[in-house]
């Protein structure tokens, strides 16, 4: 029984797949394997799915080899899951900038006017973004990644603003 969720790991695996085919259509389903980080036998169950549905041909090539090509069924097959995708990943920025900004209005109204962070990726970009309409300052980010890394930990610091032990001013 597939829910949404399985669904949606089976459109991007696939997507994965056509991907990878229409750069080089002489992979080997094992170098697929390797390349997606999926099993072997998924690789063969996703490669078999998709030529059932006419999204992709195979040609015997020597030493028991085969080439894989996307039709145009496949092509354009790749296109609707890659819009999708993108899709997605616009809500998720759109939700997180939401969220966001609900947050960052609650400490505003609780009388903060700058905030850390921890972590220094994505998610730390688009809270960075929404941060700059909120009428407040970035102190520093803590980021437990390069303080793994260093051995130590690490505050960046913004050049101008200095951290702060409490997100309130007194």
């Amino acid at each position: 029984m597939n829910n949404g969720r399985s669904t949606e790991i089976e459109s991007l695996k696939s997507l994965q797949i056509l991907n990878e085919l229409s750069d080089n259509d002489s992979l080997t389903q094992r170098e697929l394997s390797l390349r997606l980080d999926i099993a072997l036998g998924l690789v063969n169950s996703y490669i078999k799915n998709l030529i059932a549905k006419g999204f992709i041909t195979v040609k015997s090539i020597p030493t028991r080899r085969y080439a894989y090509f996307l039709t145009p069924k496949g092509f354009a097959e790749k296109t609707r899951l890659t819009y999708h995708l993108l899709q997605d990943y616009t809500r998720i920025y759109r939700e997180a900038r939401s969220g966001f900004k609900e947050l960052f209005s609650e400490l505003r109204n609780n009388g903060a006017k700058r905030v850390a962070f921890a972590g220094a990726d994505e998610v730390a970009e688009i809270a960075y973004i929404t941060l700059q309409e909120m009428e407040m300052e970035l102190s520093g980010v803590v980021d437990e990644e390069l303080a793994v890394f260093a051995g130590c930990l690490a505050i960046v610091r913004i050049p101008a603003v200095h951290c702060v032990n409490s997100y309130r001013d007194s």
